[in-house]
């Protein structure tokens, strides 16, 4: 099979190739359950500020959406799919600019309100750039770092952007998240392996299934946590 995944669940199926590609690239509903990592610890404050809830699914929108996943398209040691639709140059410009915004909306809030939030602000950026370049012969290519960047941490920066500070309730948050996060990497995996390959269609569809449950549930619960102090 060609090494493309144009016609994944989360691609859309209209318009033109490029644009599937984009959308694809993003990982829509793997993005939207890191995103929702960070609005669940928004939510945990005992204020919300929803301004800052909005900004902090802003930021991991761009910081993972477009920039993690374009910089894994040129930094992977192996072929990436999307990589045929785009060049190196586009793609370093997705990664420059999209980061670009998402750390001036952090940088606007750590000025003003949260200098904690500059913790996590420096390590999601070490990771985004370990993982994905795979530096250090990929010592931080790997599940457990995987699930601290992109499951514990949005969490804790949810949090943080809302109070400026930690407590324990956001730990143990962090830790589902985490652990879902790990489930999430786990299954897409070999998911995508056997949606090369073609090697067991129904092992494959049977993973896609649960990939669609655990992203869409994660996602929902975020969304019912968000009306739930709305109507507070």
């Amino acid at each position: 099979m060609s090494n493309t995944r144009i016609n994944e669940w989360f691609v859309p199926a209209f318009g033109p190739p490029r644009f599937r590609a984009f959308v694809g690239m993003m990982f829509l509903p793997y993005t939207g359950m890191c995103i929702s990592f960070g609005v669940a610890g928004s939510m945990l404050a005992a204020d919300v500020h929803w301004d800052r809830a909005g900004a902090i699914a802003l930021i991991y929108a761009l910081a993972l959406g477009i920039g993690a996943h374009a910089a894994d398209t040129i930094g992977s040691r192996k072929v990436k799919p999307w990589g045929s639709y785009f060049t190196k140059r586009q793609m370093l410009a997705l990664v420059a600019s999209s980061l670009a915004v998402a750390y001036a909306i952090g940088v606007y809030y750590i000025v003003l309100y949260v200098p904690l939030l500059a913790i996590v602000a420096i390590l999601e950026g070490f990771f985004l750039l370990a993982y994905n370049f795979e530096i250090w012969g990929g010592r931080f290519h790997n599940d457990f770092w995987f699930v601290v960047s992109w499951g514990a941490l949005p969490v804790m920066a949810g949090y943080l952007i809302q109070t400026g500070e930690m407590s324990p309730l956001p730990f143990a948050v962090a830790g589902a998240a985490g652990l879902a996060s790990l489930a999430e990497i786990r299954m897409s995996r070999p998911y995508k392996q056997l949606k090369k390959s073609g090697d067991d269609p129904v092992l494959a569809s049977r993973l896609e299934r649960r990939l669609k449950v655990l992203s869409l549930s994660t996602i929902a619960f975020s969304a019912l946590l968000v009306v739930a102090r709305l109507l507070l």
